[in-house]
């Protein structure tokens, strides 16, 4: 007998000759994600098994698995070789002695001449007989007995599925460079894209002195959290104060968010084709802000000539606070240290900007010059979970 954790794939069922390429994908990501621990991962066609593993480390190793993108559910196991006396003597050892069950049996290795239903009624039979205080109810239980007996002569017991995160491994639909404030939207912008595959870098832009230190590695924390299910984030820190003073001088106040961000955008586009994105993702939900309008984000969209995802689009702000607490980035979240938007913020910006406006405003800027400065003083740090 030797446990063992199955480990059960997602949506890769569905893609059919092109399956390799996302088990391969996952398996690193399984790997990496294991980091410092030791044990054997073992793939299949369908599923994976992680072996050799401390006993004292499973509950670390259960924990990272259920962040790992690509996996739908997780269940701690023993393996046995396939005997069906064993496996019920098995299942009279790890399941409790009291209580109301049902035996859940599945037979891959169709060379055994008893049906599924069978070899569950013999195993709950066993039990019964082992303890006076079981019951079985195929309905309404305390425990499900899981025997799932595979093709090469293995079993495995089980009796809990956790869930797990779902989706794509990351990595399989490409980059994509994260606008990440330190704000509740873009950590969950960036967790929802990595959830479809998509490996993160990201970008901050910091207005020093008018921001302080907090705010900053209040950035790199969210960056730290939201790597435990993205894998390492690349992030860069771009110095925007001298852009945010050029505007304030030399443009209309009212369309100093609007202005701000399409320097953003231009920024973010050149940093991802620098590191091979092939898109740029952002935190907008339509209609929550002034500059999330249809007209704004349609000003801001003209800069650029890569797509941008804006996952939490159609999200109302209680949708977003929901998955934001789940994958533990609220409460830095809201940490009060005012990013580089909030500190020069005007008091009535525009809400329906026009492209044309733009242009002419920013004719009155060396926007070249100001975006090359930024990018030369722009850090670069690498933020993985702790």
């Amino acid at each position: 007998m030797e446990k063992t954790i199955l480990i059960r794939i997602g949506e890769i069922f569905l893609k059919g000759n092109n399956k390799s390429f996302f088990l391969a994908l996952l398996k690193k990501n399984i790997i990496e994600s294991l980091d410092g621990l030791d044990f054997k991962l073992i793939t299949t066609n369908n599923r994976m098994y992680l072996e050799k593993y401390n006993d004292s480390d499973e509950a670390e190793i259960l924990s990272r698995l259920q962040c790992v993108f690509g996996i739908h559910s997780i269940s701690p196991a023993v393996k046995i070789a396939t005997d069906i006396e064993q496996i019920a003597k098995v299942c009279c050892e790890l399941f409790p002695k009291e209580g109301v069950f049902r035996v859940t049996v599945n037979r891959a290795d169709k060379r055994i001449d008893k049906t599924s239903s069978q070899i569950a009624a013999f195993i709950g039979g066993v039990m019964l007989k082992n303890s006076n205080k079981l019951k079985v109810n195929l309905f309404n239980y305390d425990f499900d007995v899981e025997v799932d007996i595979r093709e090469k002569g293995y079993s495995y017991i089980f009796y809990k599925r956790i869930p797990c995160a779902g989706g794509l491994p990351v990595g399989c639909s490409g980059n994509g460079m994260l606008l990440l404030s330190g704000g509740i939207d873009s950590p969950v912008a960036g967790y929802l894209m990595a959830k479809r595959g998509v490996k993160i870098y990201a970008v901050h832009y910091h207005s020093f002195p008018y921001t302080s230190e907090q705010a900053k590695e209040k950035v790199l924390s969210l960056a730290r959290t939201i790597s435990r299910y993205t894998g390492e984030i690349e992030l860069y820190v771009v110095p925007f104060t001298d852009i945010q003073y050029a505007i304030k001088e030399h443009c209309p106040i009212q369309y100093m968010i609007t202005l701000m961000r399409r320097f953003m955008m231009k920024i973010a586009e050149k940093l991802a084709k620098n590191t091979g994105c092939g898109a740029i993702i952002t935190g907008e939900s339509l209609g929550q802000v002034a500059s999330q309008t249809m007209e704004s984000i349609n000003v801001t969209n003209s800069v650029v000539n890569m797509p941008v995802f804006r996952p939490l689009v159609g999200f109302d702000k209680q949708q977003i606070v929901e998955i934001s607490k789940n994958i533990d980035t609220y409460e830095t979240s809201i940490l009060p240290y005012e990013d580089c938007c909030t500190v020069f913020l005007p008091k009535n910006p525009v809400i329906k900007p026009k492209i044309s406006y733009a242009l002419d405003f920013e004719s009155r800027l060396d926007c070249d010059k100001l975006i090359a400065d930024a990018l030369e003083k722009t850090e670069i740090v690498r933020c993985h979970f702790k």
